[in-house]
C-alpha cells in the first residue's frame, strides 16, 4: 500500500526547508522502498536548496543514507526486505560504453526510480541525487541499494554514500596512492579529511594537510596527517616542497575546487606527480595556466567523480575495515540531530564547525 511519511523539502530557491508529509508509492519493477535509519547533511543538499544544481523544485533533500529495505518490486532478485543497505547515486547500468569497457565507475547511464514521490496534493518531488533520504522512507532504484554488514552504525555507515566515499576514493581509486607515497590534501572539510584517511589506509608515508582553519588541521592530524600547513600563514606550494625534499608531493588532492587551490595543487606536486580535483567548482570559475608548464611537468591531472567508486565493490570492503577498527568513520560524525534540524545543520556546516551533522531517524 502507498504510504505517507515525513520528509524535508526545499520548495523554492533559497527558502527555508520544510518538514512535510510526502507520499511514497509501492515499489514498481526494479525499485525498492527503504526505511531510513540515518542520513548525513552534505553540501550538495545545500546546493539544491540554493538553486546551485537546478530549479526542478520542490526537492526532497538528503542522500548520504543507510537504512533497511522494506519492500521490493517485481524483478528485484538481489535484495529482500530486511537487508541493511547504504544508498548510492551510481546505480550502474551494465550496458553503456563505460560499463562495456570494464569501467563501470564511469557509468554514463546510472538510473533512479521510475515512479515519483509526491506531496499530499500530488506535486511531484525531485529527490536529491535520485535518493531523497531526509525522510522516514524513500523510493529508489534497487541498484541504488548496496548491502553491507548490519553491525555498522547507521550514522557512520551512511556517510559512505557520498562525501566520505568521494574523499577516500579520490586518494585510493583516482589518485592511486600507495605505500610510501607523499600526499598533500588541500581543504580539510569532510571530503578532504576522508582523503587523508584514505591516504593513511593506503600506506602513504607523508600526508600533508592544508587549510586555513587550525581546528580542521588539528582534526586532520587525528585522521592521519603527518604534517599540517595553515595557508593563511605560509605559501602552501613552498611549504609542501619543503616537506618533500624540495620535490613536491607524489599526489596532491584539491578538495576545495577553486582555480587558486587547483593551481596550488598543480605546482605543489612532484614533476611526474598526480593532481586530483575532487572539490566541486561553480560554473563561472575559469582556469588560466601556461600550457608549457602542463607539458613540462608531465604526470597526471585527474578529476574524481564520486571517488571513482563502484559501490558494490567499495562499500562492503570499507564497512569491513570500519568494523575492524581500521577506518575511523565515527570520527566524521560531529553531531547527531533530528529530522527537524536540517536548516540549522546547514548553518553549522557553512560556519565550518562540523565534518558532518547526521540526521538520525526515530526508532
Amino acid at each position: 500500500m502507498p504510504q505517507q511519511v515525513r520528509g524535508v523539502i526545499a520548495r523554492a530557491k533559497g527558502a527555508p526547508t520544510e518538514l512535510v508529509t510526502i507520499n511514497i508509492p509501492d515499489p514498481g519493477p526494479g525499485e525498492a522502498v527503504v526505511a531510513i535509519k540515518a542520513c548525513g547533511v552534505c553540501h550538495t543538499d545545500l546546493h539544491y536548496r540554493e538553486g546551485g544544481i537546478g530549479d526542478d523544485y520542490p526537492y526532497l533533500l538528503g542522500h548520504e543514507a543507510a537504512g533497511i529495505v522494506e519492500s521490493v518490486g517485481d524483478g528485484v532478485t538481489d535484495l529482500e526486505p530486511g537487508d541493511y543497505v547504504i544508498l548510492n547515486w551510481r546505480a550502474v547500468c551494465g550496458s553503456c560504453r563505460a560499463c562495456k569497457r570494464g569501467r563501470p565507475w564511469y557509468c554514463f547511464a546510472t538510473f533512479n526510480a521510475d515512479q515519483k514521490m509526491t506531496l499530499e496534493d500530488g506535486t511531484e518531488l525531485s529527490p536529491a541525487l535520485g535518493i531523497g533520504a531526509f525522510a522516514d522512507k524513500t523510493l529508489v532504484a534497487a541498484g541504488q541499494c548496496t548491502k553491507v554488514d548490519p553491525d555498522a552504525r547507521p550514522a557512520a555507515a551512511g556517510l559512505l554514500g557520498c562525501g566520505i566515499m568521494a574523499g577516500l576514493g579520490a586518494a585510493i581509486n583516482t589518485g592511486g596512492v600507495s605505500r610510501g607515497d607523499s600526499v598533500a590534501v588541500i581543504g580539510c572539510g569532510g571530503v578532504g579529511s576522508a582523503a587523508i584517511a584514505g591516504a593513511r589506509l593506503a600506506g602513504a608515508s607523508k600526508i600533508i594537510a592544508i587549510d586555513v582553519d587550525d581546528r580542521k588541521l588539528e582534526g586532520a592530524k587525528q585522521l592521519g596527517a603527518t604534517d599540517v600547513i595553515n595557508s593563511r600563514n605560509a605559501d602552501p606550494v613552498e611549504a609542501v616542497q619543503g616537506l618533500t625534499g624540495g620535490f613536491g608531493a607524489d599526489v596532491v588532492i584539491d578538495a576545495v575546487g577553486r582555480p587558486e587551490t587547483w593551481k596550488q595543487a598543480f605546482y605543489a606536486r612532484d614533476l611526474a606527480g598526480t593532481v586530483v580535483l575532487v572539490g566541486v567548482p561553480t560554473p563561472e570559475m575559469q582556469l588560466e595556466l601556461p600550457l608549457l608548464d602542463v607539458f613540462g611537468r608531465g604526470g597526471s591531472l585527474k578529476s574524481s567523480w564520486y571517488g571513482d567508486c563502484l559501490p558494490e565493490r567499495d562499500f562492503p570492503m570499507l564497512i569491513d575495515l570500519y568494523l575492524q577498527g581500521r577506518l575511523p568513520l565515527d570520527s566524521f560524525v560531529s553531531e547527531e540531530i533530528g529530522i527537524d534540524g536540517v536548516d540549522q545543520a546547514f548553518e553549522t556546516m557553512a560556519a565550518g564547525q562540523v565534518l558532518r551533522s547526521v540526521v538520525v531517524m526515530e526508532g
